[in-house]
C-alpha cells in the first residue's frame, strides 16, 4: 500500500525517545522547554507553547484571544472540522467565508464581507501547505481590535516573502501528527512574538493552574499553586518533545523532499486532460498535493486507485456542510459555491518523506492511464 502520507522515523528519533526513557522526567520536564525554544528559534518567533495536539492548540490560541460567548471568528469551510470547533469550544460563532480556487485558502475579499464589530478572531488556514498571504487577514483584524490566528498545521517550514509561517500573524499553530512535517505522535503548538500571549497559552494548558507567587492570591508556601482560570490538561510529554526535538533538525530536508515530490508530480499531470495541479508558490510546505479532476470521475479515480493499492484521500468535506453545522447554523448546499466545487474535484496524492521515485512513477502512470481511457 502507498498511503498519501506517512511519518519519517530514523534510529537518531528513536534513540531520542529512549534517552528520555533512561532519565527521571517523562513527562512535565526539561526536553519540553528544550522543544519549545528549539521549535520558536527556528520558526523565528520568542515563543512556543506546546499541546497535546493540534486541536488542542488551536483551543488554547482561541482562549488566548479572549474569544467569548457570541463572538465571532472568520475562517475557511475548506479545511478539518477542528480550525471552527475551537471557536464553538469558547463559546464563540464561527464564521465563515469563501475560498480562492487557485490557492484552497480563504479569500480575503470574501472575508471581509464578514468582517463586523463582533469578530474577535481571523483564522485563516495555509491550506494543504501553501502559505496564505496573510497582509490583508492583519489589516482587517487592526480594523476592529481583533487578532489573526494562523492555522499552520500544514505549513510548518513553509515561508512567504522572506518570513517562515509563524513570524507575521498574532498567533500560528502546528501539528504534529504522523503525517505533518515531523511528528511527536500526537502533538500541537502555538508560536508567538507575544509574551502575554505566551503565558495565557502555558496557563490554558495547565488546567489554568498557577504556581507563580505574583499571580496567586494567597501564596502561602513554596508548594502553592492557584487556579485562575479554567484551563484544560493539554501538555505535551517529554518522551514526545525528544521525538520532536530530533525530527526538527530534519524539518528542512522533510520539505525539500515534499517540494521535489510535488515537482515531479507537477510535471507530468499538469498536461493530462481535465487535471488541476496545486497552485505554486516558492515557499509551499506540501503537507498535501491536492490535487483537482473533474466532478464526475472524482469518486471512479479514487476507488480505482485504492483498488491498485494507491491509498488517496480526500481533504476535505466542507465544514459547513456537515451535519452538526447544518443544523446548529442552518448552513446548506451552494452557501460557499468555491469551497464546495473544490471539494468536488479534489483528491490528495502521496506525498511524504520516503516515498520512492518508483512508487510515485507507479502513482503517476495509473492517474495517465485513468485520465486518458476513463
Amino acid at each position: 500500500m502507498i498511503p498519501y502520507g506517512h511519518q519519517y522515523i530514523d534510529e537518531k528519533d528513536i534513540e531520542a525517545v529512549c534517552s528520555v526513557l533512561r532519565g527521571d522526567w517523562l513527562t512535565q520536564g526539561p526536553t519540553v522547554e528544550s522543544f519549545e525554544k528549539a521549535l520558536a528559534a527556528k520558526v523565528g518567533c520568542r515563543y512556543a507553547v506546546t499541546f497535546s495536539n493540534g486541536t488542542s492548540a488551536l483551543h488554547g490560541a482561541m482562549f488566548a484571544a479572549g474569544v467569548e460567548k457570541g463572538d465571532e471568528v472568520i475562517t475557511s469551510p475548506m479545511t478539518f472540522a477542528a480550525t471552527s470547533n475551537s471557536a464553538l469550544y469558547q463559546g464563540g460563532v464561527p464564521v465563515f467565508a469563501d475560498i480562492d480556487e487557485r490557492t484552497g485558502c480563504l479569500d480575503p475579499e470574501k472575508a471581509m464581507e464578514k468582517l463586523s464589530h463582533r469578530t474577535k478572531v481571523i483564522a485563516p488556514i495555509s491550506y494543504s501547505g501553501y502559505p496564505v498571504k496573510l497582509s490583508p487577514f492583519m489589516e482587517m483584524a487592526r480594523s476592529v481590535g481583533a487578532l489573526v490566528v494562523e492555522d499552520g498545521c500544514h505549513a510548518l517550514g513553509a515561508s512567504r516573502d522572506g518570513f517562515m509561517v509563524g513570524q507575521e500573524a498574532d498567533m500560528t499553530v502546528f501539528s504534529f501528527h504522523p503525517v505533518k512535517h515531523i511528528t511527536t505522535g500526537e502533538g500541537g503548538a502555538v508560536v508567538t512574538n507575544d509574551e502575554e500571549l505566551a503565558r495565557k497559552l502555558r496557563l490554558f494548558r495547565s488546567h489554568g493552574i498557577t504556581k507563580d507567587p505574583d499571580e496567586m492570591e494567597n501564596a502561602d508556601g513554596p508548594w502553592s499553586n492557584e487556579m485562575i482560570d479554567l484551563g484544560y490538561n493539554y501538555r505535551l510529554t517529554d518522551l514526545q518533545c525528544a521525538l520532536g526535538l530530533s525530527q526538527l533538525e530534519k524539518l528542512d530536508d522533510f520539505v525539500s523532499y515534499r517540494r521535489a515530490v510535488a515537482g515531479r508530480y507537477d510535471e507530468v499531470l499538469a498536461e493530462l486532460p481535465g487535471a488541476v495541479i496545486p497552485a505554486g508558490h516558492p515557499g509551499h510546505g506540501y503537507h498535501l498535493y491536492a490535487f483537482r479532476v473533474p466532478a464526475d470521475i472524482r469518486k471512479k479515480l479514487f476507488l480505482d486507485l485504492r483498488d491498485e493499492g494507491i491509498w488517496v484521500q480526500v481533504h476535505y468535506p466542507p465544514v459547513h456542510l456537515h451535519p452538526y453545522y447544518r443544523k446548529s447554523f442552518g448552513y446548506k448546499i451552494g452557501d460557499f459555491p468555491v469551497a464546495e466545487r473544490f471539494y468536488s474535484m479534489e483528491i490528495s496524492l502521496p506525498v511524504y518523506v520516503g516515498l520512492s521515485e518508483s512508487d510515485q512513477g507507479l502513482v503517476m502512470r495509473k492517474i495517465e492511464d485513468m485520465l486518458k481511457n476513463p
